[in-house]
């Protein structure tokens, strides 16, 4: 996690983790369909989630707040 706080970037792994252990394949599914939060794609090919991407991304899902 100490790289994370240096570049505020999240690996797929970390996401699936924060978003209670979600399978790697219901997060691929969820980019296929265009629901899942904006990832940036590093020059080898890894994605990476900002973590202010990811808090904003839940926050719009949040139930019973308008």
């Amino acid at each position: 996690m100490a790289r994370e706080r240096v570049t505020g970037l999240l690996t797929v792994r970390e996401v699936l983790d924060e978003l209670g252990g979600i399978s790697r394949r219901t997060f691929y599914r969820w980019r296929e369909l265009g629901i899942a939060p904006a990832c940036i794609r590093l020059p080898n090919g890894e994605l990476r989630v900002r973590r202010s991407t990811l808090s904003a991304w839940l926050d719009e899902r949040a139930e019973g707040t308008a």
